[in-house]
């Protein structure tokens, strides 16, 4: 015997085609009247139902476009930075300290955590209150956008 020449041991049975005339009478094998008997959806969506069974999350909610701060502390300025250098979002991607969101430069926030004793200029980042006077103690300067 040859691939070829194998066959199914039974035939397909095709399914009724239920309520297309011929022989089949009035109710088309259905039985009479009820839900099953009627043409399009035979029975409840039971997606719904079990949507209706949840619990609901009451209340408003809110979800804010605005992409939160990558975080930079104080200590890695201090490892990375040489004495007077500008740092920016810019300057902190060339050292690969922060990643690219979405091919942009991304919202950078300076933190106060570790010591800080080279004076740095830092311009267009948010700076916390702890990390402005850590690097302002060190002789630093914190600058913004707007500031000339």
């Amino acid at each position: 015997m040859q691939l070829h020449q194998l066959r199914p041991k039974n035939k397909i049975k095709r399914h009724k085609r239920i309520g297309r005339g011929g022989k089949r009478g009035s109710y088309s094998g259905r039985g009479q009247k009820g839900q099953k008997a009627r043409a399009g959806r035979k029975m409840k969506p039971v997606f719904r139902e079990l949507i209706k069974k949840y619990p609901k999350l009451r209340g408003y909610k809110f979800n804010p476009s605005r992409p939160k701060p990558q975080v930079v502390n104080v200590e890695v300025l201090q490892q990375k930075f040489q004495e007077g250098d500008k740092i920016d979002p810019q300057a902190l991607l060339q050292q690969g300290i922060i990643r690219k969101i979405k091919g942009k430069a991304p919202v950078v926030k300076v933190l106060g955590n570790g010591k800080i004793l080279k004076k740095l200029i830092i311009e267009n980042c948010q700076v916390s209150k702890s990390a402005r006077e850590k690097i302002e103690k060190a002789g630093g300067q914190v600058k913004f956008k707007n500031q000339k």
